[in-house]
C-alpha cells in the first residue's frame, strides 16, 4: 500500500517529498505522475513507506499540513480501479460498441 499526497507545488521534487515523509518513518519510494503530453507534473504523488504504521504517521502529521505554500492532502492510496467497461457505450475512438 502506499499514500496519496494531492495538491503539490509543481516544484515538488522526489527529494523533496522524501525528506519530508522520512521524517516519519524509511520511505522505500516517491512516484511523481507527470502528464504524457506536457511532461509537467499533475500535482499529486504515491509516497511508499516501510511499514502501515509509518504511513498512518505521515498520514495524521501532514494531512492538512502546509508544505511549498499548500496544504497538503495525504490519505491512504486507493487502489487504481480498472478503467475498462464490459457495459455497452461509446469508445474512446467515437465509435458504438459492438457485442
Amino acid at each position: 500500500m502506499s499514500v496519496y499526497v494531492g495538491n503539490l507545488s509543481y516544484q515538488a521534487t522526489q527529494d523533496g517529498l522524501t525528506q519530508a515523509f522520512s521524517e516519519y518513518g524509511t520511505v522505500k519510494r516517491v512516484q511523481l505522475p507527470t502528464d504524457r503530453e506536457t511532461g509537467r507534473m499533475r500535482g499529486f504523488a504515491f509516497v511508499e513507506m516501510g511499514t502501515d504504521a509509518e504511513e498512518d504517521a505521515a498520514i495524521e502529521a501532514l494531512d492538512g499540513a502546509e508544505w511549498m505554500g499548500r496544504d497538503l492532502k495525504v490519505n491512504k492510496a486507493k487502489p487504481r480501479e480498472d478503467r475498462g467497461s464490459s457495459q455497452g457505450g461509446w469508445d474512446n475512438r467515437g465509435g458504438s460498441r459492438r457485442y
